[in-house]
C-alpha cells in the first residue's frame, strides 16, 4: 500500500492528493504537522527525508521525495493509458518538462508570498508578487493560444497531463499569497479546467467549480 506523508495547507502535498484521486489510487495517510509543531524537521522525519520536505511518498522500500517526481511516478506507474505522463511522445514530454520546471517558479514566487502571509516566512513578499505576476503573465497569454487551437490544458493535447497538476494548487490559492489573477483570464478558464476533471477534489483554499 502506498503511503502518502502529507500536510493538509501544503500546495506541494495537494498535488500527490490531487493525481491519487484522479487516478483513483488508494493509499494511506502519515500526517506530518508543518506548522507549528515542524515535525517535518524531527529526527523521525529526516530519516525518511533527510531535506526535511514534504511530501514524501513511499511504496514498499521505494520512497520518493519532491512533488515533481512524485507526479512522475504515479502517472508512470498507475496511468495505463500514458495520457498524464505520455512516455511514447517525446514532443509532449518536453512539454511537460517545460511546465514541471515552470512550476518550481511558481513555488518560488506564489507559494513563497503565501508562506510569507500564513506562516510568517521572512521572504520579500513584494519581490515574490512581481515574479509571480510575471510568471502568470506569460501562463496567461501561453493559454490564450492554446485555447485558440482547442485546448484546455497546459500541453498542446485534448487531455490534462501531470504539467497542469503541477503548476494548478499554488496558482488556485493565489488570493492568499495576496495575488489577483483578475488580468488573467485565461488562467482563470484553466483552473476551471482543471477542477472539472473527474476525481477532483478541493482543500481548503481551493473551492470546486461553481456551476452556477
Amino acid at each position: 500500500m502506498l503511503k502518502l506523508y502529507d500536510y493538509e495547507l501544503s500546495g506541494n502535498c495537494f498535488k500527490a492528493r490531487l493525481l491519487l484521486s484522479m487516478l483513483g489510487v488508494s493509499y494511506d495517510t502519515e500526517i506530518v504537522e508543518f506548522y507549528p509543531e515542524r515535525e517535518h524537521k524531527s529526527a523521525d522525519f529526516l530519516r525518511i527525508n533527510p531535506l526535511g520536505q514534504l511530501p514524501v511518498l513511499q511504496n514498499g522500500d521505494k520512497v520518493i521525495r519532491e512533488s515533481q517526481a512524485i507526479l512522475v511516478y504515479l502517472a508512470t506507474k498507475f496511468d495505463l493509458g500514458r495520457k498524464w505522463y505520455p512516455l511514447d511522445s517525446p514532443d509532449a514530454l518536453a512539454d511537460i518538462q517545460i511546465w514541471l520546471a515552470f512550476s518550481d517558479g511558481i513555488t518560488a514566487s506564489i507559494s513563497a508570498a503565501r508562506l510569507h502571509e500564513l506562516f510568517m516566512y521572512d521572504f520579500d513578499v513584494e519581490e515574490c508578487r512581481n515574479r509571480a505576476y510575471v510568471l502568470l503573465e506569460v501562463m496567461d497569454k501561453h493559454l490564450w493560444v492554446n485555447r485558440q487551437q482547442g485546448f484546455d490544458f497546459l500541453c498542446p493535447m485534448e487531455h490534462p497531463t501531470i504539467a497542469d497538476i503541477a503548476c494548478f494548487p499554488y496558482i488556485a490559492m493565489a488570493d492568499e499569497a495576496g495575488i489577483s489573477l483578475q488580468d488573467y483570464p485565461s488562467v482563470r478558464l484553466w483552473l476551471d479546467s482543471v477542477k472539472r476533471i473527474p476525481g477532483f477534489i478541493a482543500m481548503s483554499g481551493i473551492f470546486p467549480v461553481s456551476n452556477i
